[in-house]
């Protein structure tokens, strides 16, 4: 993982970035890689899984998938409370986010022990001279 230094109220934090995009075609030949299902039909798979899952939430339910983690849409309000309950309405909202909430385990005394998608060890390397 990469992070730059960056000022932020005179303090100095750091700031964690990516450095490039993987796209479906590059999950889809890891994924075949790893079962009996061909890059193509997997690159399919991985096509039609947006608007499925859309689809799903669309009727007011989450989407879990097993090994990845919970998929759930959010309203997002504008802001401007109203002064009585009678008054509260879906024009309220200005628009939808999709949620996504790791998949973790949890120890006997229920602490999260670990989230799948997240490694587990993590190499933090300082990029200088990085532009916004």
């Amino acid at each position: 993982m990469y992070y730059k230094k960056q000022k932020q109220k005179g303090k100095w934090y750091p700031r964690s970035f990516t450095v490039g995009t993987y796209g479906t075609k590059e999950v889809a030949e890891r994924l075949a890689r790893m079962s009996t299902v061909s890059v193509g039909d997997t690159y399919a798979v991985l096509l039609g899984l947006g608007e499925v899952l859309g689809d799903l939430m669309e009727t007011g339910n989450s989407v879990k998938l097993e090994g990845l983690g919970t998929f759930y849409l959010a309203g997002k309000a504008n802001g401007r409370g109203v002064d009585t309950p009678e008054e509260v309405g879906p024009e309220q909202f200005v628009e939808v986010r999709v949620r996504f909430i790791p998949e973790y385990r949890r120890a006997q005394n229920n602490r999260v022990t670990r989230r799948t998608i997240v490694p587990g060890q993590v190499e933090w390397i300082e990029m200088e001279g990085v532009k916004k």
